[in-house]
């Protein structure tokens, strides 16, 4: 069951998630580190009120600048275990005029990641009335409140949002929505960088399935190669840029295919080259493709299976490494963890010894 911690003020309450039962008192109730938990993130609505009410969504438009956007595709996962992306950042959410809107008319929403105001009263009276309130989560910090939501001033209130909420790493960001003049980026922790987009586009990226040509096709020989390879033009640069709103904030996240690697599926078979790294050619192609003689020969890009099935295929699985830049506003850029897209292929194989082909 999930439970509140709250306060109440002006016929309003505090809600922030925690795992113990439901708290009500005079003043503010207070209890060690809460869980996180989850409001209405439905995207939009008529109004975007809903949006708006919600911290668990980004407004960072991402679009895909090249790359294939049709056929099976899916997202990278990177190779380094030990990466993720920022679970957290802050970004402008509403003018003085919107907040306004907001706060009169509807009046029940996120005001940080994990503080959800419900009742008009709290927001009029922090964003409005210039009332301080209390940040639980910031060892009980007293805030400043604001007069009549900076109308006439030109800038943005900026809130906290991450998109897992249950992220531990996400209560890093805890202060309440603040207010940030236009064209400035916040002086503090967890403020967004160009970095923070590419990030966020590398989780965004998709590339395409991983459709290996073979030969044989799905039936390979006891002692004889199986060619691997991919034509040309199978594998292309895919490019997504990501800009934050209202920040003059962009990144573009460019992954380039570099290698394939096959992964047999049992210890009883050889690979070509020895590590089963088969690099991509000059010409965006990887391996040779298998010519009418070549039975004989070592492929550039094979397996030669030693033991036959005998019912039971082989799990082959092949996997591209996606070599992952970056670069931002401001001249930024640099390298993200390499990604790998995998698929596997059932191969089985006979107990032949010769074969004309």
């Amino acid at each position: 069951m999930r439970g509140v911690i709250s306060s109440r003020r002006a016929g309003s309450v505090v809600l922030a998630l925690t795992a113990g039962a439901l708290v009500w008192s005079a003043g503010a109730a207070y209890a060690a580190k809460p869980v996180p938990g989850g409001h209405d993130t439905t995207e939009g609505s008529a109004d975007g009120k809903t949006l708006l009410a919600s911290a668990g969504q980004s407004r960072i438009k991402v679009t895909q600048v090249s790359g294939p956007t049709s056929g099976k595709r899916g997202p990278v996962s990177s190779a380094d275990v030990n990466w993720k992306p920022p679970a957290c950042w802050y970004e402008p959410v509403f003018t003085p005029a919107s907040l306004k809107d907001f706060s009169e008319n509807t009046g029940v929403g996120d005001v940080g990641i994990h503080e959800y105001w419900a009742g008009k009263g709290l927001w009029t009276d922090y964003y409005r009335d210039e009332k301080s309130t209390i940040n639980y989560f910031e060892d009980g910090k007293t805030v400043e409140g604001y007069k009549n939501y900076n109308l006439g001033q030109d800038g943005y209130f900026w809130r906290s949002v991450a998109p897992d909420i249950s992220d531990p790493d996400s209560w890093d960001c805890t202060r309440i929505m603040f207010w940030q003049p236009a064209g400035q980026i916040p002086k503090i922790a967890h403020a967004p960088t160009p970095e923070t987009l590419a990030d966020y586009a590398y989780d965004k990226v998709e590339v395409p399935d991983t459709e290996i040509e073979l030969k044989p096709t799905t039936k390979s020989t006891v002692n004889l190669p199986t060619w691997v390879w991919l034509d040309k033009g199978t594998f292309k640069e895919v490019k997504v840029r990501a800009e934050l709103p209202n920040t003059n904030l962009w990144a573009e996240t460019t992954a380039k295919p570099v290698a394939l690697h096959l992964d047999p599926g049992t210890d009883d078979a050889q690979t070509f080259p020895a590590s089963g790294d088969c690099e991509i050619n000059a010409d965006g192609s990887i391996g040779t493709p298998y010519e009418k003689g070549d039975a004989d020969k070592t492929p550039p890009c094979g397996i030669r299976y030693l033991k036959a099935t005998n019912g039971t295929p082989y799990h082959l699985s092949a996997s591209v490494t996606w070599q992952i830049t970056w670069e931002g506003s401001g001249g930024t850029g640099g390298d993200l963890p390499d990604g790998t897209f995998e698929t596997t292929q059932d191969m089985n194989v006979q107990e032949i010894q010769a074969i004309n082909r």
